[in-house]
């Protein structure tokens, strides 16, 4: 498979991802930078320069939206794995081995929080990750490193 298309396949899923977030009405309630106890595990905003910190925050956010009762969430978390197996793709393609985040600890937190507050969760969650979604759009345009 050509580098490039594999590029834009990533590019087309990023933007998928997004729109399926704000189709979530309720998620546009609340600013991404909204504190909420006990959330502090869930990536927030900044700028994430290689291949290998875009897969660990993809791996948390896959993790939090997997824990998601809503049914909403379920299609986003298949498009996260599939747009982590395209990020491998383009590591690959550039001779660069992610490391193995599949069995990535849970946050010990995340049920205690899910019970406490689910849909500030939830709300919390979807709009970091549609920043961190746009941050990782950017890096792409530039060929992160590894």
């Amino acid at each position: 498979v050509p580098i490039q298309k594999v590029q834009d396949d990533t590019k087309t899923l990023i933007k998928t991802i997004v729109t399926r977030i704000n189709d979530i009405s309720h998620t546009q309630s609340v600013s991404a930078k909204q504190r909420v106890t006990g959330l502090d595990f869930i990536p927030g905003l900044h700028p994430i320069l290689s291949l290998s910190k875009m897969d660990q925050t993809l791996a948390v956010y896959q993790q939090v939206v997997t824990s998601l009762p809503s049914q909403n969430v379920l299609q986003i978390a298949n498009d996260l794995k599939n747009l982590r197996d395209l990020l491998h793709l383009l590591a690959f393609s550039k001779s660069c081995s992610l490391p193995q985040t599949s069995g990535l600890q849970k946050p010990e937190s995340l049920d205690g929080v899910l019970e406490a507050s689910l849909y500030s969760t939830e709300v919390v969650a979807l709009s970091r990750l549609q920043g961190s979604l746009q941050d990782i759009l950017q890096q792409l345009d530039v060929s992160p490193e590894c």
